[in-house]
């Protein structure tokens, strides 16, 4: 018995799947979110409905908790770093105050000797137009901004004419890549140089929200092995402790590129769930909770696909799965065009 109370922040599908995990390991999970409908509070203990600047529910939280983790970056920096003088936060706020912001994210990468693509950092109309050798390219605000939300594709200076964009707000300007494929990483890391790595999981967008995962990824033996070295350097240099992902871009000239990290578990490595012996939740749980670490051990391979909005509605009036098939309904009320509702994962 751990006897642990575990706080999480955040109450979407993740923060579901994270405390269905706490619970095989005997640790009691309490939900703070902002959101009164959030689904995970029909997988949790006890959920606490709050905003995150309300001082006093957030002390409320933290006293019923003996530790705390978050299943989405972009919660108030200050929200943390009080949080954390009183009890502590994995991974630590510092961390994701740089991921929290895209410029600083992608110097901190390329300090490491990683590759991203190129990028610079616009603040006004005129910058755009003075990196014409940036385009076409992708232009997205510097925080916030999830399932391409925020981001404006630009092919030309002319586009700049018939865009609405508030450029009261910071933006980064990254260079698109010829691209072949879209992987990710998932790495759970304990402690210094003690981790557990999934392989590379291949992935691909509609309308910039995932909709399919497979592993295995069809690439090379060196980019299999380049995006593990990539994303154990980047874990190491945070001092991470807990589920990681790292986001690649692979273009036609097999080269490899860093798009982005999610300090947190990844709607990427749900296959994990049923693929793997430990999956991506679990081995969080495991690492911020100071729990034995198990070597991982694939079962299967495995191919999931994304339910957004309406897709779900069959699977609740009992669209029959096959014995293969695993089907998660994440329990969100409504039902919205582009909401991720729920996923299906079939073992190959």
């Amino acid at each position: 018995m751990s006897g642990i109370n575990l706080g999480i922040i955040g109450g979407g599908q993740l923060g579901s799947m994270l405390s269905e995990a706490a619970k095989k390991l005997n640790i009691k999970t309490i939900i703070y979110c902002d959101d009164i409908d959030a689904p995970a509070q029909n997988f949790c203990e006890q959920f606490i409905y709050g905003d995150y600047n309300d001082k006093n529910k957030i002390q409320e939280f933290v006293n019923k908790v003996d530790l705390i983790t978050y299943e989405f970056e972009n919660i108030p920096f200050e929200t943390l770093c009080e949080i954390n003088k009183i009890k502590k936060v994995i991974p630590k706020p510092s961390i994701n105050k740089l991921i929290q912001h895209r410029l600083t994210e992608k110097d901190f990468i390329n300090k490491l000797n990683i590759r991203t693509t190129k990028y610079a950092s616009v603040e006004r109309k005129t910058d755009i137009e003075a990196l014409g050798d940036f385009l076409p390219g992708i232009l997205k605000t510097t925080t916030l901004g999830y399932d391409g939300k925020g981001q404006y594709r630009i092919k030309s200076k002319q586009d700049l004419n018939s865009l609405n964009i508030d450029f009261s707000k910071g933006y980064i300007l990254e260079k698109l890549v010829k691209l072949k494929k879209e992987i990710s990483v998932i790495i759970t890391r304990f402690s210094n140089n003690s981790y557990e790595i999934y392989e590379p999981i291949e992935n691909i967008h509609e309308d910039q929200i995932l909709k399919y995962s497979k592993i295995p990824a069809e690439i090379n033996k060196r980019l299999f092995d380049e995006s593990k070295e990539w994303s154990i350097r980047i874990a190491e240099e945070l001092k991470y402790i807990g589920t990681l992902c790292v986001e690649f871009f692979i273009d036609r000239n097999e080269n490899l590129y860093v798009n982005e990290i999610a300090p947190r578990v990844h709607n990427s490595g749900h296959l994990t769930i049923n693929a793997f012996n430990i999956s991506q939740f679990e081995n969080h749980i495991r690492a911020v909770c100071s729990l034995e670490k198990v070597p991982l051990k694939k079962i299967s391979n495995a191919k999931m696909i994304n339910l957004i909005g309406n897709q779900i509605i069959p699977y609740r009036k009992n669209l029959k799965v096959d014995d293969n098939q695993f089907f998660f309904d994440y329990q969100k009320k409504e039902v919205k065009t582009k909401r991720k509702m729920g996923h299906l994962t079939t073992l190959i």
